[in-house]
């Protein structure tokens, strides 16, 4: 059986286009007759936007103003700490013991104070060591 015969029993699945008769007018129609029915009522117009200073804004946003502040926790033991800033921070022996008696004694040490994006890059390698990590933004 051809593709062609056995498509004459088949419903249709799109409607008929009803023929407007302009002199009866009661024919309803399911669209609108405007062919562009979201004009806008005037020609759009330009805004303009306030000036950016660029400069000021590369600026801020590589001042070494954000402070990777690490937390104290009752799961990390104190070597794995140590051994983590050591490898994600390059810390030697001596700076790494000293942060990790401050977050053990005081609950929480600064470790570093980098721009922006990179005490994020900081904060998500220390989490990914299970070390529970922060940053925040200076005063100015």
């Amino acid at each position: 059986m051809s593709q062609v015969a056995s498509m004459r029993g088949a419903k249709r699945l799109t409607p008929i286009r009803r023929v407007i008769n302009a002199e009866a007018g009661s024919v309803p129609l399911p669209f609108a007759l405007d062919p562009l029915p979201f004009r806008a009522a005037e020609p759009p117009g330009t805004q303009t936007l306030p000036q950016i200073d660029v400069e000021e804004k590369l600026k801020t946003a590589f001042t070494r103003g954000w402070s990777v502040i690490v937390w104290n926790d009752p799961v990390n033991l104190m070597d794995y700490v140590v051994y983590v800033f050591k490898t994600v921070l390059k810390m030697n022996e001596k700076d790494a013991s000293k942060h990790m008696w401050e977050v053990h004694q005081k609950g929480k040490s600064m470790v570093a104070r980098e721009t922006r994006e990179k005490s994020e890059l900081l904060v998500h390698r220390l989490r990914s060591f299970g070390l529970n990590a922060t940053m925040e933004q200076e005063p100015a």
